[in-house]
């Protein structure tokens, strides 16, 4: 097997399992290009991606262009003649210009079976939506977004306990492993090609503030899996007395979700021994774990007795 000379777009941690896998493959990763840096949090400080700071730990060289079609950054590319572009995560498109470029092409580690989940959120929105599964795809690039042919997939369950933050670790793991097979498999001339069935296809959009907002009137296992399906970024909330109240961990058995109650949804129920019960639009829900604005993470018992609240409070209907 000839090494392949390879050039390697990402952004997030999700990217770095995938480069520690290929740092230790036969092939070279002979640059990374990422987005250019930008202020990012309260402060406002330049922060750089978890991606360009592994780059830089190795002494690799680092590109990051404004734009993908820009000239210069379209020469630099020509000049590296590289075998192979990946990206991970990378959060934008290739241009024509790019996906025509090398030899095997451009091929892409997609967090999702596809044709499910397209798009920039697809860890997030499987949990929200509560499904069963979700997994990881190799695909060769094509202009419209994750729409090219399936080199190779993976299936991986979703529990009914896992969070977003979960998922997101064991997909970055599965898909590193995925893609270094596949890499192997392209170096060799032996990569399978599978167009997409487009009418199956379902979209994972960026999350949006109003994502994050808590509807009491929702069902209670529509309202935990919203809240693991934002933890550990960004966060659910709801509000209380005008103040917005975070809510990181909650739990719903099944006799809880089908509980029926006479209370206004958001209302507290009952305040146990390490958590509150709270009416939805369908059962009931238990949450575990809160974080006042400004404060430190604190369970639900710690919140009611520091904030005196009692059985019939009522969280905020926006």
């Amino acid at each position: 097997m000839k090494p392949l000379k390879l050039i390697f777009m990402g952004t997030p941690a999700f990217a770095l399992p995938s480069l520690d896998r290929l740092k230790l493959s036969p092939h070279r990763i002979d640059a990374l290009v990422v987005p250019p840096d930008r202020p990012c949090g309260r402060g406002r400080k330049v922060s750089i991606a978890p991606t360009k700071a592994w780059a830089l730990k190795y002494g690799l060289e680092v590109v990051q262009p404004e734009k993908m079609n820009e000239k210069n950054f379209l020469n630099w590319l020509k000049k590296k003649r590289p075998d192979l572009i990946i990206t991970v995560a990378f959060g934008r498109l290739l241009p024509p210009a790019i996906l025509q470029l090398p030899a095997l092409g451009c091929i892409n580690l997609h967090a999702s079976y596809l044709p499910a989940y397209r798009g920039a959120a697809p860890i997030h929105r499987a949990v929200i939506d509560g499904v069963e599964s979700s997994g990881v795809s190799i695909i060769y690039m094509a202009p419209e977004l994750d729409a090219g042919d399936i080199i190779t997939q993976e299936k991986v369950a979703i529990s009914s306990l896992d969070t977003a933050g979960m998922l997101h670790d064991r997909l970055a793991s599965r898909g590193a492993s995925l893609l270094c097979s596949t890499v192997d498999s392209l170096a060799i001339g032996q990569a399978a090609r599978m167009p997409q069935d487009h009418a199956q296809a379902t979209c994972a959009p960026p999350l949006a503030p109003a994502d994050e907002h808590l509807n009491w009137n929702h069902s209670a296992i529509e309202i935990y899996n919203r809240i693991r399906g934002l933890n550990p970024w960004p966060g659910a909330y709801t509000t209380f007395e005008g103040k917005r109240l975070k809510v990181w961990r909650a739990a719903c058995s099944e006799a809880a979700e089908n509980t029926e109650h006479k209370q206004h949804p958001g209302t507290i129920l009952a305040i146990g021994e390490e958590s509150l019960t709270i009416a939805t639009g369908n059962g009931t829900l238990t949450l575990l774990d809160l974080q006042p604005a400004g404060k430190k993470v604190m369970n639900a018992v710690s919140f009611c007795c520091g904030y005196r609240i009692e059985p019939g409070s009522c969280f905020d209907q926006d």
